[in-house]
Parts: C-alpha cells; sequence; structure tokens
C-alpha cells in the first residue's frame, strides 16, 4: 500500500509538472499592446544598466508636431507583458488601460515610461531608510538615477513636455513607497503620483511622519489605495498615510483620491483592475 500512494504521489506530481509546463508555455506570450519601445540596456551612472520600456500613445505617430506628459512606472518587468512579469502572466496591463481610455477620450494621450527593478536588489532601491537591522536605504540613488539621469534621457529622445505639470510616477507596493516619497521630495519635478497597495509598514511606518514633516504643502495630486483582501495592518496603515495627507492640506476628491478597493489583494491582477481609473485621475482629458 505505501508504495502504491508513493506511485500515486509521483503520476500526480508529473501531471502537475506537465501542466506547470503547458502554462508556462502559454503564458510567456508577449502580452503587448500598442507601441511599445523596449531600451534593454539604459546605463546609469548611479545604479547600473537597466531595462526601460517606452509605451507610445497612437497620436505620437500620427500628430508630430506634439509633445506629450509622461508617467514613470516602477516594477517595469511588471507593467505591459505577461511573458516578463514576476509571476508569468500577470501583469498590471497598463498599456491596455492606457489605449482604451485614451480611444474612449478620457485620458489625455501621454508616455508610460516603466524602469524594471534590480532583482534581489528591489527593496534596498525603493526604500527611503535604512532600518536597523541594515536594511535597504537606497532611494536615495534610484531618485538620482530616475531625475537626474534616465528622465532628461527620455526628454532629449521623445517629444515629451518636461515640466513638472505634465510629469507622473507610480508604483505599487514598495515600488508605491519609493514613488510617493520621490514625489513628494521632489515636487519641482513630479506633480502626480500614483500609490497602489502602498507599503507604508515600511520601518515602523516611516512614510507617515515624512509626509507630516513636509515644509509646505506640494501642488500634487495623489492616488493613494489599498486592497481589503491584504494584511489587516496594511489597511490600517494605508489610513494613516491618508490621514497625514489631510492634515498636510491635501483635499479628497479634489487632488486626493483615496480607495479601499473590497476583497483586493496584494497582486498584479488587484493593480490592473484599478489602473484605469489610476490613470483617468492623474491624466484626465481636457485637464
Amino acid at each position: 500500500m505505501p508504495r502504491l500512494w508513493w506511485l500515486v504521489a509521483v503520476a500526480l506530481a508529473g501531471l502537475a509538472a506537465i501542466a506547470l509546463r503547458r502554462r508556462r508555455r502559454a503564458v510567456l506570450r508577449h502580452t503587448l499592446t500598442g507601441e511599445v519601445e523596449v531600451h534593454p540596456q539604459f546605463r546609469s551612472a548611479a545604479l547600473g544598466s537597466r531595462r526601460v520600456w517606452v509605451w507610445l500613445p497612437p497620436q505620437y505617430r500620427r500628430e508630430p508636431q506634439r509633445r506629450f506628459p509622461v508617467l514613470y512606472v516602477q516594477d517595469g518587468q511588471n507593467v505591459f507583458d505577461g511573458a516578463t512579469a514576476f509571476v508569468p502572466g500577470q501583469e498590471w496591463q497598463l498599456d491596455e488601460a492606457a489605449a482604451r481610455l485614451v480611444g474612449e477620450g478620457r485620458l489625455e494621450p501621454l508616455l508610460i515610461v516603466a524602469i524594471d527593478n534590480a532583482g534581489e536588489r528591489r527593496i534596498a532601491e525603493y526604500t527611503p531608510t535604512r532600518t536597523p537591522e541594515g536594511l535597504g536605504g537606497e532611494a536615495a540613488a534610484y531618485g538620482r538615477m530616475l531625475v537626474d539621469e534616465l528622465k532628461p534621457w527620455i526628454d532629449r529622445r521623445y517629444r515629451t513636455r518636461p515640466g513638472r505639470e505634465a510629469t507622473g510616477i507610480a508604483g505599487s507596493s514598495l515600488g508605491a513607497l519609493v514613488s510617493l516619497h520621490l514625489a513628494l521630495s521632489r515636487p519641482e519635478v513630479f506633480s502626480r503620483v500614483g500609490a497602489l497597495s502602498i507599503a507604508a509598514w515600511w520601518d515602523e511606518r516611516f512614510v507617515v511622519g515624512f509626509v507630516d514633516g513636509l515644509p509646505l504643502k506640494p501642488r500634487t495630486r495623489i492616488w493613494l489605495d489599498i486592497g481589503t483582501g491584504e494584511r489587516e495592518t496594511a489597511v490600517r496603515d494605508a489610513r494613516l498615510v491618508r490621514d497625514a495627507l489631510l492634515r498636510r492640506g491635501f483635499r479628497e476628491g479634489e487632488d486626493l483620491s483615496y480607495l479601499e478597493e473590497e476583497g483586493g489583494t496584494h497582486d498584479e491582477a488587484a493593480w490592473a483592475r484599478r489602473a484605469p481609473r489610476v490613470l483617468a485621475f492623474l491624466f484626465p482629458a481636457g485637464a
């Protein structure tokens, strides 16, 4: 009998492996929508080389005299293409969302620049402070790469509107943390930020004190959200960030949009559902 169970287990494991291989073959199909230019090795003096993706709206080719706003997004592997996503097949679908909203006249045509994370260095680069355990704290270097190296390169290579009023930044989890921190630290560069499922827990909720300590309220448009299906403490912490923003003078329904998605989990599927609302809030057509 034990041998029979062992044979059954081996057979089931084999079937599971075959199913997984078939699934991986299926999901490794590229899922890019519209025109996406991929730069495999953008070279940064601050952080080394990094893959950069640039989604172009249909108007970019049709209207050669026009200039466009830009949204910079973290975790580029997960933004456009299911074949490169951390979880195969699960991506933000930001290209599909932007194409649809632009076509419906609800989103200002824009460029979306997605920057790959650094893999095992992701936590370090996306965190503004170093914990007592010696973790993280390299967000300043990441910010220098994005603001002082990548943005000027994008502005030279593409027809952008480089001013702060046309420049946004977004991310999820720790990518949301670094995006919010960078937007509020460099308001002369960014006027819009999307922070999805923000990892506000980092370093004893450092971000709450950071917002409370801002010397002036910047003229920044902020999307902040969390899913109720995430950890209970995540919802609590997101509310603390929202409350700090309200204390600093931001107003819900005006320059702050806060959402708790019922049942939303901490993954690309949840962020893909919310992506159209994020884009439409940050870059509404006709604004």
